[in-house]
């Protein structure tokens, strides 16, 4: 019996089956469904045996319902998300750095051991969600935010900072591998990219926010400073945003409210496409292993990193920049406004432009966002010191690497495999952000204030290479799916057809990852 470079093993007359059973004769596969969701995952394939029967106008009202339900609750928390990584850039402005008397490199010690809580516990925390109800965990975590950034405003020293902001990182490790998490069991592959552009648009809200937030609480003449005020309003919100999580954020397709047990089984089975596999509870360690042998997680952690880099050191930085153009801090902290609008504007423009592309087109797309941003930090480095207004419309011009960053997000979303696999190379990518917002802002040296020449170059060479590497996952994922083929034609001469209606349901809801599953199909 031969056994593939895909590890599914080829013999005559097999035949895949449908539902939670396994496939008969001598095709192994872990394909057990949880069993407390088998039965209604086996009756949606049997209502909807394959596209065909899905009625279009019923899917289109079932998606704008999903749509109100789920992407403002994720979109507002990415907000928060974003404010609250920025509360430390706010602080700065309000004068944190002489009330805590910091010194030499330790502010942007601040900004980069956050990174060093979410570096530790990324990886745990995704087992972690995997055995619980990912709402629920996510809910959880994001009050824990809360409470820590309201400690924060009690810090005296920088020792004292420095311990919660490392709690706050940990804590803060499962947002987005859980939104991600939460795309992929709702919406098809072809939606995930438009699904997580609407919620990750919040994170320009939230710089556009953040600096609305920063000028009133600048104005507050109360008993405290108004870097503790940034930190107790933001810290609140979260809490509370946290409980409206918990109680209107679904755990799964099966016991979704407010879904009837129709739109339940027709939830499920349009998601039967994406062939990842949704909602198994227990760990696989083979799993885990083909996650960490597998060379497109590296470089989903490279992405990762290079996307980092600029976003470690904008997010931090970004307001010293600003008020190095010759603002003061009011002016600095309401022109935080125009950049985050022009980051919303950059991932819709994103979504739109790779929603009218022909498929296969998302790496095109991003490499194409990269060029302002290139473009942008270039100008930044050589335009004349006093260009005050061409320099600050170059920085926003950098911006633009954001629509390429959330686009790409939906290859890893789109093309893993198995849930503890998934759960492994979405903790890997933000493994690799992490390293790189912890490295971003020590590319920003106090004494090269206020044009942070490095900072900015730093910026420069991550898109140059992130570009590069847009065109590495195409040819990746094409190579991926040559082969692929050559497995599937290999099964169909010895008489077994696996990417039939029938061989798409046996493999749709199983545990299988996208190297086991000879019908996954890479998208790029």
């Amino acid at each position: 019996m031969a056994e593939d470079s895909y590890g599914i093993k080829e013999a005559p007359e097999q035949v895949f089956t449908g539902g939670s059973e396994h496939v008969e004769n001598d095709v192994k596969f872990d394909i057990k469904i949880d069993q407390r969701h088998a039965e209604i995952y086996a009756e949606a394939l049997r209502q909807y045996p394959d596209e065909a029967s899905i009625d279009k106008e019923a899917e289109k009202k079932l998606k704008r319902k999903l749509d109100r339900r789920i992407l403002p609750l994720l979109g507002i928390c990415y907000f928060f998300y974003y404010v609250d990584k920025t509360t430390l850039s706010y602080a700065a402005i309000f004068g944190i750095q002489s009330d805590l008397h910091l010194k030499g490199t330790e502010y942007s010690w601040l900004s980069s051991i956050f990174y060093f809580g979410w570096l530790f516990w990324s990886i745990p925390s995704n087992l972690i969600m995997q055995r619980c109800p990912p709402a629920y965990y996510l809910a959880f975590n994001i009050f824990m935010w809360g409470v820590l950034l309201m400690a924060q405003a009690a810090a005296k020293d920088f020792a004292g900072l420095t311990a919660l902001r490392i709690l706050s990182g940990a804590f803060e490790a499962i947002a987005d591998p859980a939104f991600m998490l939460i795309t992929s069991m709702y919406y098809t592959r072809e939606e995930q990219p438009s699904r997580i552009s609407a919620w990750y648009a919040w994170n320009g809200i939230g710089i556009a926010g953040g600096g609305l937030i920063g000028y009133g609480i600048g104005q507050i003449e109360g008993a405290l400073r108004s870097w503790r005020y940034e930190f107790i309003v933001v810290g609140a919100l979260c809490t509370f945003w946290s409980i409206v999580l918990f109680l209107l954020l679904p755990n799964s397709p099966t016991t979704f409210w407010g879904f009837s047990k129709q739109e339940r089984l027709l939830m499920i089975a349009r998601i039967r496409g994406n062939q990842t596999g949704i909602e198994h509870q227990r760990i696989n360690w083979g799993q885990i292993k083909e996650a960490y042998l597998d060379y497109k997680t590296w470089l989903f952690v490279l992405f990762g990193f290079l996307g980092a880099i600029p976003n470690g050191g904008i997010s931090n930085f970004s307001t010293l920049v600003i008020q190095g153009l010759g603002f003061d801090t009011l002016h600095t902290a309401l022109l935080g406004i125009p950049q985050g609008v022009l980051v919303v504007i950059w991932i819709g423009l994103g979504a739109l432009v790779n929603k009218y592309m022909p498929a296969n087109s998302r790496t095109i797309v991003s490499a194409l966002f990269m060029l302002p941003t290139i473009g942008g930090s270039l100008g930044f480095l050589l335009a004349p010191t006093n260009a005050y207004v061409g320099r600050l419309i170059c920085f926003y011009l950098t911006g633009s690497y954001q629509a390429s960053f959330v686009i790409s997000l939906s290859l890893v979303t789109s093309n893993t495999g198995g849930q503890s696999k998934k759960m492994i190379v979405s903790g890997m990518v933000w493994f690799g952000s992490c390293v790189g917002n912890i490295a971003g802002p020590f590319f920003y040296k106090s004494e090269q204030a206020p044009s942070y020449h490095l900072g900015i170059g730093s910026l420069l060479v991550a898109n140059v290479a992130e570009f590069v590497l847009f065109f590495v996952f195409r040819y990746a994922f094409k190579w991926e799916n040559r082969r692929k083929e050559k497995v599937r034609a290999a099964l169909r001469e010895t008489g077994v057809i696996t990417d039939n209606a029938e061989g798409l349901n046996a493999t749709a809801f199983q545990n299988l990852t996208d190297k086991e599953n000879p019908n996954f199909v890479y998208v790029y």
